[in-house]
């Protein structure tokens, strides 16, 4: 199976670099990167990366993931699947796979659940849209962990966003309560507490937390403005989203003053 990684940030470059030791043709794409991991093929561009390829997965960042579609759909081959696993609203994923209909390609909402530093290759997947199936085979055969949830594009989507509802509400809600503590010298006896209440690898968590939020700020408040649209569509209220919101928004601009 031939793949094109098309994105080579910090998921795409990791996917890439894991399918390849596992003896997968990859190439793969990104004009922001010129390098590419060992044993990966570099291309010029999605098109060039995406030609005759069975399976093209998007890793570009929501912003980007429209046109790179259309850049990569006329060079697909006949049968190959397009998973777009950036994160957006279910009604753009539904938009793209629409887009993909129109060409004959399979289109798969591709969920990731986690941070894919952790875990690697190994992170959990969602999927859905009509090659979900097909793709879950795959995966399943590279040891994947993914499981379909059907076959309309933006199931998967919405599911990750209401998981980003509790995962980015908890995440500023620590950033909030340890702030506070530092002014009164008691930060390490708070996020003591605070693992204590989030198991065995407590510590761990609060540290990913309070190291890549900051870092992530600009993604994440996208990732929530997505969720709070979409809650809307629930009629679902959403006074904790609407908190990370504004809490991640003073990370990523922070006050010059």
């Amino acid at each position: 199976m031939r793949v094109a990684v098309l994105g080579l940030g910090e998921a795409g470059s990791i996917y890439a670099a894991d399918l390849a030791r596992r003896g997968v043709d990859v190439t793969a794409a990104d004009p922001a990167v010129p390098a590419v991991p060992a044993g990966v093929t570099p291309a010029g561009d999605a098109g060039e990366a995406a030609r005759g390829a069975d399976l093209v997965l998007s890793l570009v960042g929501g912003r980007a993931a429209g046109a790179v579609l259309e850049e990569a759909l006329p060079a697909m081959a006949p049968a190959g699947i397009f998973a777009d696993m950036n994160t957006a609203s279910p009604a753009e994923k539904r938009r793209l796979a629409n887009r993909a209909e129109q060409h004959g390609i399979p289109f798969v909402d591709v969920a990731i659940l986690a941070p894919v530093p952790r875990a690697r290759i190994g992170t959990p997947l969602v999927l859905s849209g009509a090659g979900a199936d097909n793709l879950l085979a795959v995966l399943t055969g590279w040891g994947i962990p993914a499981a379909a949830v059907g076959n309309e594009a933006g199931v998967a989507a919405g599911l990750k966003l209401l998981r980003s509802v509790f995962m980015k509400s908890l995440a500023t809600t620590i950033l909030e309560s340890v702030t506070a503590a530092r002014a009164v010298g008691a930060e390490d006896w708070v996020i003591d507490q605070i693992a204590s209440e989030l198991g065995p690898s407590g510590h761990a968590l609060v540290a990913r937390i309070l190291e890549g939020t900051p870092v992530h700020a600009v993604r994440r408040e996208a990732e929530m403005c997505d969720a709070r649209s979409f809650l809307e569509t629930l009629g679902a209220p959403h006074p904790m989203t609407d908190g990370a919101i504004v809490w991640l928004q003073s990370l990523s601009r922070p006050d010059p003053g």
